[in-house]
């Protein structure tokens, strides 16, 4: 079956009409004036903000039914004893997914494209026929207890609709990530309460770089996003700290020493769920059976402990301000990874970003409770050092240093804590970079075989291929051909280079045109031309990138190689030189440059 790209289906929808294009005189406005930018920036941060603040109202009823909580009481803080419902509503919610599944079959018998993916390799389009596939699933799976949190979903809607918004009005691909980016802000932003947080976390983790150009419409999105939602909701701070504790300066080194460890237990959460993902695939479990096991999993654990259902946004607010043992605290975080990794890998669909800040404060804790009982004159404060683990934590799996610090920022208003942050989570980032490579998202790319480190646009590069660089009129002679004969019939200065093919036509190398002037036929009158051709093996096939190609003509040494439909039928199909695809590697490489720094 044919595999599309987030690209071919919007090519196909605007061609059937299905995507409406914007007014002439709108897209020219857009396209030529950084003022249109921001005004379609604005517009994203409307509309997404009143589709997150719609989608978590959405959301909080369906646990305040489902599991009978008083109007406004989040359900990680579920107060009264587990009953059979709450065992087995996560199961439910397998059922549901597998239903919901079943009716979307047409949308996920490709891979659904998410809005990093999208800006690294798809220029930012973004179906947004995935984004409301991704969006149901992720509201199934957290409405009904599953250990994960919304913000994949809120992210994937909200950068769909800004990826419709930017293909209607036919923008420039750089502008298009960046409209794309808005969405992502926007969303991060509403979900947090906090604008700076949403704009650096498109920066870092959707963008992939910062630049001025691309500061106001991100910013400008996010904070209307942020309006927005206020407008419909009130403004509803994150976490509430009475007195986190006072910060001095031996605090820096304790800081470090746990964003370390926060690095290491991020790598944990990782692994941990990548290895019951390759569990759930190789076994003989049925798709559709998966999340109802994985749903039952999480139903037992909330049995245990209830903290663990949903992303814990109530059970954060616990942890932080209540006194707990070390124990519990111990058991309570190995039940949310072990809920979290089987959430994920059974197939339930949702983000690890909250959850990673609620099992950061709770490692956090444990480290302060820990450090005052081995060193008792430091007096750690613990809830100081939960809001530094759960910085160092979510760097660790998400990424993001920056995005955390101003998260933390927004969070206390304290400056001196934001600077302990700071210290916590470059430390984390350096630490999981050098050991692990990845970032959860980009490691789950890296297993699927994508070679993405960021949302950095590499996409352009797989499109400059081989195919789209070759020329197609090649000059061919049969590597049987007797030398004095090619002499005669490719004077010196006619071409530099003839392709030589096989009796059966098959590629069987190249033969340069001085080098065969270069033999002296008085005394080798019974040569051919295969005893002059070379790269006999050395040739390019047309979907390698420019990138490859290079690499390939630096190697073997050679100005033009040839290039073969398939390694097997080693059948010519065109030349391609080195200069030429140095010039348009080096061309693709400045408008990279000048989109970066904002010219048009």
């Amino acid at each position: 079956m044919k595999m599309f790209s987030p690209r071919d289906l919007h090519i196909s929808e605007i061609a059937q009409g299905t995507i409406m294009r914007a007014p002439d005189r709108v897209r020219a406005f857009v396209r030529s004036d950084e003022i249109g930018i921001l005004i379609t920036a604005l517009i994203i941060g409307v509309l997404s903000g009143t589709t997150v603040a719609m989608v978590s109202a959405f959301t909080q009823k369906v646990h305040e039914v489902l599991f009978n909580l008083a109007p406004g009481q989040r359900l990680s803080a579920l107060t009264v004893r587990p009953n059979l419902l709450v065992f087995l509503a996560p199961a439910v919610g397998g059922i549901l997914l597998g239903v919901f599944a079943y009716f979307t079959r047409p949308w996920t018998k490709r891979p659904l494209i998410d809005p990093i993916e999208a800006n690294a390799l798809f220029g930012g389009r973004l179906a947004l026929s995935d984004s409301l596939v991704v969006l149901g699933q992720n509201i199934i799976s957290n409405g009904f207890g599953a250990s994960i949190g919304l913000e994949a979903g809120y992210t994937q809607i909200a950068a769909g609709l800004a990826s419709r918004i930017g293909v209607s009005l036919q923008v420039r691909r750089s502008d298009l990530r960046l409209l794309l980016g808005c969405g992502a802000a926007a969303a991060i932003a509403t979900a947090f309460n906090a604008p700076l947080t949403g704009s650096f976390y498109a920066f870092e983790l959707i963008i992939g770089a910062y630049t001025v150009a691309s500061l106001l419409p991100v910013v400008a999105s996010a904070l209307v996003a942020v309006f927005t939602a206020r407008a419909l909701v009130g403004n509803l701070p994150l976490i509430a700290i009475e007195d986190p504790g006072v910060t001095i300066h031996g605090n820096y080194l304790i800081a470090f020493v746990l964003g370390l460890f926060s690095a290491g237990l991020g790598i944990i959460v990782m692994q941990c769920v990548t290895t019951v993902e390759t569990m759930s695939r190789r076994s003989k479990i049925p798709v559709f059976y998966r999340p109802i096991l994985g749903g039952l999993f999480v139903g037992l654990a909330a049995l245990i402990a209830p903290s663990v259902l949903s992303a814990g946004h109530g059970a954060m607010h616990l942890t932080v301000s209540e006194r707990s043992s070390i124990t519990a605290l111990t058991v309570l975080i190995v039940l949310k990874i072990l809920a979290a990794s089987v959430s994920i890998g059974t197939g339930f669909r949702g983000g690890l970003f909250f959850a990673s800040l609620f099992m950061g404060s709770i490692f956090g804790k444990i480290f302060a409770l820990v450090g005052t009982g081995l060193f008792p004159a430091l007096h750690l404060a613990s809830p100081l050092y939960s809001i530094v683990g759960m910085s160092a934590l979510t760097v660790a799996v998400i990424g993001g240093p920056m995005t955390m610090t101003f998260m933390a920022l927004e969070m206390t208003g304290d400056f001196q804590i934001t600077a302990l942050v700071l210290v916590a989570v470059l430390a984390s980032s350096m630490l999981v970079r050098r050991v692990f490579g990845y970032s959860f998202a980009t490691w789950r790319f890296h297993l699927r075989g994508e070679n993405i480190r960021s949302a950095h646009d590499i996409g352009w590069m797989r499109n400059l291929t081989v195919k789209r660089l070759m020329r197609t009129g090649v000059t061919t002679v049969l590597q049987s051909m007797p030398l004095h004969d090619f002499q005669h019939d490719y004077p010196l200065g006619s071409a530099q280079r003839i392709v030589v093919l096989d009796d059966k036509e098959r590629y069987a190398g190249l033969v340069l045109v001085n080098e065969a002037y270069a033999v002296d036929l008085e005394h080798n009158a019974d040569l051919t031309v295969k005893d002059v051709m070379r790269y006999t093996n050395d040739f390019l096939l047309p979907e390698m990138n420019a990138k490859q190609a290079v690499t390939l003509f630096d190697k073997v040494e050679s100005e033009e190689l040839a290039v073969l439909d398939t390694s097997a039928s080693r059948r010519v199909i065109g030349l391609l030189t080195e200069a030429h695809t140095l010039r348009r590697y080096s061309e693709e490489l400045d408008r990279i440059r000048r989109d970066a720094q904002g010219e048009r």
